[in-house]
C-alpha cells in the first residue's frame, strides 16, 4: 500500500483538477467543499504521517466533534454526553482494548439507570449506545494501520463522485430517508472509491466492501437522524457540508466494514 508521502502527489493532484473545476462551474457550495478539502488534507496527512499516535489524536478529535452535533441531534443529556465522551476517548487511546471496551459500554448503558431515570432512561440509553457504537468506529483509523489512509481518501472521493453523478443523471431515488440520493450517484461513487484503491495499491476484498456497501449506508444512518431531528445538517461550522458528520458520516460505517473484514 502506498504511504502517506506517496499519495500526495495524488491528492494535490485531485485537489488542483477539483480546483479548476469548481472555478469553472461558480457554484458556492462546491467552492466552499473545495476549500473545506483543500485545508483538512494536509492535516489528515500529517497526523498520519506520526503513525498511531497521530492517528488516534485525529479519531478522538473527529470523535468528540462529532459528538458535540450528535448530541443536538438526538438531545443527549449532558452527563451522558460526558460518559460517551470519556468511553470514546477512552476505546480509541487503547485501540478497542476488550476490556476498555466493555467497561466503556457498561458505562454508556447504565448512566441513566444511575441517575434513577425511569422516564426516559431507556430512550436514553438507547441513544447513547448508537452514539458510542457509531463514533467509536473511528477507532478503525488506528487498528486498520496502513489500509487506514486509502480508505478514507477513497470514501471521500466516493462521495464526491455520488454527489456529481447523482446531481448529473439522476434516475431511481435510493432510498426515502435521502430523497436526494441517487442509484447512479451510488455507482459512480462505486467506481471512484475502487479506482482510488486501485491507484493506492489497497484493492482488497475488505476495503472494496467497505467503500462500496459502507460508504452509501453511513449516509443513510445520518440521514435517518437527520430526519428523526428535523434538521438539514448535522452542523453549521463546515464551510460545504454543515457539520462534520456530514462530512465523515460514510467513512464511519466504512471503517466498521472494514475492521470487521479485515
Amino acid at each position: 500500500m502506498l504511504t502517506v508521502f506517496d499519495t500526495a502527489p495524488y491528492v494535490a493532484g485531485v485537489l488542483s483538477v477539483g480546483g479548476v473545476g469548481v472555478v469553472i462551474s461558480r457554484r458556492r457550495e462546491l467552492i466552499l467543499r473545495w476549500a473545506t478539502w483543500a485545508v483538512t488534507a494536509p492535516l489528515l496527512g500529517a497526523a498520519m504521517l506520526l503513525g498511531r499516535p497521530g492517528a488516534a489524536a485525529l479519531a478522538t478529535g473527529l470523535a468528540l466533534a462529532g459528538l458535540l452535533e450528535y448530541r443536538r441531534l438526538v438531545r443527549l443529556p449532558i452527563p451522558d454526553t460526558i460518559v460517551v465522551a470519556v468511553a470514546l476517548t477512552a476505546t480509541i487511546v487503547t485501540a478497542g482494548a476488550p476490556r476498555v471496551l466493555a467497561v466503556a459500554a457498561l458505562a454508556v448503558v447504565l448512566t441513566p439507570v444511575l441517575a434513577g431515570d425511569g422516564v426516559n432512561g431507556a430512550a436514553r440509553s438507547a441513544y447513547a449506545v448508537l452514539g458510542f457504537a457509531w463514533l467509536a468506529t473511528l477507532t478503525g483509523l488506528v487498528t486498520l494501520g496502513d489500509a487506514a489512509l486509502p480508505l478514507f481518501v477513497a470514501v471521500s472521493l466516493a462521495d464526491v463522485a455520488a454527489w456529481c453523478c447523482g446531481k448529473a443523471f439522476g434516475g431511481p431515488r435510493l432510498s426515502p430517508l435521502s430523497p436526494g440520493k441517487r442509484w447512479l450517484g451510488v455507482l459512480g461513487g462505486a467506481l471512484a472509491g475502487i479506482g482510488t484503491l486501485a491507484v493506492c495499491d489497497a484493492l482488497t476484498p475488505a476495503l472494496i466492501i467497505a467503500v462500496v456497501v459502507g460508504a452509501p449506508l453511513g449516509d443513510l444512518l445520518e440521514s435517518m437522524l437527520k430526519r428523526g431531528a428535523g434538521v438539514k445538517d448535522a452542523g453549521t461550522w463546515l464551510p460545504g457540508f454543515g457539520g462534520l458528520l456530514d462530512r465523515i458520516d460514510s467513512l464511519l460505517i466504512a471503517l466498521a466494514l472494514a475492521v470487521i473484514l479485515s
